[in-house]
């Protein structure tokens, strides 16, 4: 068979298997074929194109077909990714899996990225102070105007908190910082540390709206400039400390922590470590807000390289819900909240992905085409993973249990949302 007449049979035998609605698919030639209304289109730019996609069946495999443009992706991004994601049972079904591999074989050879030049860490030990700073390093080094692009005017880069699938970006995202503050009650002369503060979004919320004295840490020299600049324009650097290092290093104790899109990083063997430290830095009858991504399968590792570990986020590691609870619990905190956000980070994945499509020519110009087709994948394919709830987020209200009990919800609520 021709090389087309094979790529067209690949693609009637992927539909075929996927329960989902399907991309329609366009050729090297231009011929198109698929569903006249479909969400995306995936592009072939070769006759070996599925090929580069396919084999061999695998995560990183399939990314660097898009980052090498062997394939690339018009429409919806996110819903090619649910296209895909839907078919992940097939590399369990050896027999479709054997025929579906024989079947691209019969391709041409062309691919874009024979030698493809992935990252690397260097040799420090997984989770180790110097390593988690080569790795926060490798993923914020993009550059401050590179996430302007895409994130709101506050440049929180964690999930908003939508009570509309119609709100704004901006108002989800304030309502999640403010949200945070009053989970934590804090109030004006207490002590309260972000953890991996980013650009400093929720410790000058804090400062400004609850009269804290806020400090925030990050690894990231360019995030720590910006936050420090925000809060003087904010007017309260006088009640802003950004700190550049590791929490790990911190000293002093502090009435109330946040660690929000941070405790993925830490890694499953140092979790017990991280929430030990986090408890030492609390003063008596304390409170932490823990806000990260976990995953919600169960007794799956994968331990071979995948596209996020290699191009977006070295050594990030997601564990279950109960993970972390046991970890929190077993360094002496009490669990007295727990709410997921899974929807919301959808949502705020896709206004994300839809910003830097908006803005992709500039994003080329800052970062480079491939930079720029690591972050849209990156993004679209989180997008899909929580909109099929492959993985979640929680929000955990952790706390000393002599802390006096609060009676109600109505603080742990959004004011519109009463």
């Amino acid at each position: 068979m021709e090389a087309a007449e094979v790529s067209r049979l690949i693609y009637r035998r992927l539909v075929d298997l996927s329960p989902g609605p399907p991309p329609a698919l366009r050729l090297w030639t231009g011929e198109r074929i698929g569903p006249a209304g479909a969400a995306a289109t995936l592009v072939l730019n070769h006759p070996g194109a599925w090929r580069a996609l396919l084999v061999p069946p695998d995560n990183l495999t399939a990314a660097e077909a898009y980052l090498y443009d062997d394939v690339d992706v018009e429409g919806d991004m996110v819903a090619l990714m649910k296209f895909l994601g839907s078919l992940e049972g097939i590399y369990r079904r050896w027999i479709q899996l054997a025929r579906l591999m024989g079947l691209a074989r019969r391709l041409p050879s062309e691919l874009r990225r024979n030698h493809p030049l992935r990252p690397t860490m260097g040799a420090a030990g997984l989770h180790s102070l110097g390593r988690d700073e080569q790795a926060v390093t490798f993923h914020y080094d993009t550059g401050n105007e590179f996430f302007e692009l895409f994130l709101d005017p506050l440049m929180v880069y964690s999930c908003g908190h939508f009570l509309d699938p119609s709100e704004s970006l901006a108002v989800a995202q304030e309502r999640k910082l403010d949200l945070i503050c009053r989970k934590l009650d804090l109030g004006p002369g207490q002590r309260f540390l972000d953890v991996g503060c980013g650009w400093g979004g929720l410790v000058i919320h804090a400062a400004s709206r609850y009269g804290v004295q806020a400090t925030g840490v990050t690894l990231s020299e360019p995030q720590a400039l910006v936050a420090e600049l925000r809060a003087k324009e904010a007017g309260v650097e006088d009640l802003v400390t950004i700190v550049r290092g590791d929490y790990r290093t911190l000293d002093g104790t502090y009435d109330a922590i946040a660690s929000v899109g941070m405790f993925e990083h830490v890694g499953r063997a140092r979790l017990p470590e991280y929430f030990d430290i986090l408890s030492r830095r609390l003063v008596p009858g304390g409170q932490l807000l823990n806000h990260g991504i976990v995953t919600r399968r169960r007794g799956f590792s994968l331990r071979r390289p995948t596209f996020i570990s290699t191009y977006v986020f070295p050594d990030s590691q997601l564990v279950p819900v109960e993970d972390v609870t046991g970890a929190a619990e077993r360094a002496g905190f009490e669990l007295r909240d727990a709410e997921s956000l899974r929807a919301s980070y959808a949502l705020t994945l896709r206004h994300w992905v839809a910003n830097l499509e908006a803005n992709a020519a500039a994003a080329i110009d800052l970062v480079g085409e491939q930079t720029y087709r690591i972050w849209r994948l990156y993004m679209a394919g989180s997008a899909a993973a929580f909109e099929r709830a492959h993985i979640s987020i929680f929000q955990l209200l952790l706390c000393d249990p002599a802390r006096p009990w609060s009676f109600g919800r109505r603080r742990l609520l959004a004011p519109d949302d009463l």
